[in-house]
């Protein structure tokens, strides 16, 4: 076996020294020049502040007749929860009485709810019901909906039904936001799990209480 001789001479320059820059020739153009302005100054650029698309729209009902259509609407019954009203679920934007017509403006919770068609039905049968002759519902889809929409009473009635009420707010933009704990409601522990991502319907998840064993839907934040 031979054993390599270890050399006691200085490794040549190209190893052991640097070129000099002259020798390496020019920097690339892209680690030459400064940065552009939209990431070496986009710190300093002051950003116009973005409006809030989850502000729910203040609704135009001024007078009697619209508030009396109103309250009519808003005691409509959320057919897939039945517990809740289209007014604590925050779907109805609107109701505004122009000369006798009704016109009622609804967001679905969701592009294609299958709810939506037998909201609109509810709602003209019940102002009918209550002596408006005539009624239109107007679906609308922008702002889209979003579950800071739905009122507090709302949410407390979830928790009564059994369903966990949506955790924290939505977030328009920004970071990306953390799954908080989701309560259990029939017993209230904080040691649940995710099993299913969609529950009874789309807008809801399926979890499982590892205190009582129960499951339970979860409303999720849109």
């Amino acid at each position: 076996m031979v054993i390599p001789r270890v050399s006691d001479e200085p490794l040549p320059r190209s190893l052991s020294e640097p070129l000099p820059r002259s020798s390496r020739g020019p920097l690339p153009r892209s680690l030459s020049e400064p940065l552009p302005r939209s990431l070496s100054e986009r710190s300093e650029t002051k950003r116009r502040p973005e409006p809030p698309v989850n502000a729910h729209p203040r609704p135009r009902t001024v007078d009697a007749a619209s508030r009396r259509a109103r309250e009519v609407a808003a005691s409509v019954l959320d057919p897939e929860v039945p517990v809740l009203t289209i007014e604590d679920l925050g779907v109805l934007r609107d109701v505004v009485v122009d000369h006798g017509r009704v016109s009622v403006t609804i967001t679905p919770t969701y592009s294609g709810c299958p709810a939506m068609d037998a909201i609109r039905d509810d709602v003209v049968l019940a102002l009918t019901s209550a002596g408006f002759d005539q009624v239109d519902v107007r679906l609308v889809l922008a702002p889209a909906w979003t579950t800071d929409w739905m009122t507090d009473a709302g949410n407390r009635k979830l928790v009564e039904y059994g369903i966990a009420p949506p955790t924290g707010r939505a977030a328009a933009s920004g970071p990306i936001r953390l799954q908080l704990s989701v309560r259990c409601p029939r017993c209230g522990s904080l040691d649940t799990r995710e099993i299913a991502r969609f529950g009874s319907t789309s807008c809801k998840a399926l979890y499982e209480c590892r205190t009582c064993l129960e499951p339970f839907d979860h409303f999720k934040v849109h």
